[in-house]
């Protein structure tokens, strides 16, 4: 009988191919994932807020008569330097729209 000559792959090692390299490589990703989830299941939740006690609903909450401190006040006579005084200006003219040109009723055109 003669021999059969085996066939080389086409990368020339012998070894496996990348189809195979591939699958063995969603196997491990995919069991990475199974043990990541599983290891996020099993982890306790946080609270990423902090307590506020003075804030809890068994502390007594200031009224409309009371006021802030003497020190918190502002005070309303102080002049406004001139860095401030723009952006205290009201708002005057026509209100700015989110396309040009748009600022008229649908219905009146």
């Amino acid at each position: 009988m003669a021999k059969r000559k085996q066939k080389k792959s086409k990368n020339g090692s012998g070894g496996p191919g990348i189809a195979a390299i591939s699958i063995g490589a969603a196997a491990i990703a995919a069991g990475a994932a199974v043990i990541g989830y599983a290891a996020m299941r099993l982890r306790e939740p946080g609270n990423a807020e902090h307590e506020a006690p003075d804030l809890a609903l068994d502390q007594p909450h200031p009224g409309p008569e009371d006021r802030a401190p003497e020190a918190f006040r502002p005070d309303p006579t102080a002049p406004v330097p001139a860095s401030e005084r723009e952006g205290l200006r009201p708002a005057t003219g026509p209100a700015p729209t989110l396309v040009e040109g748009r600022t008229e009723p649908a219905y009146e055109t």
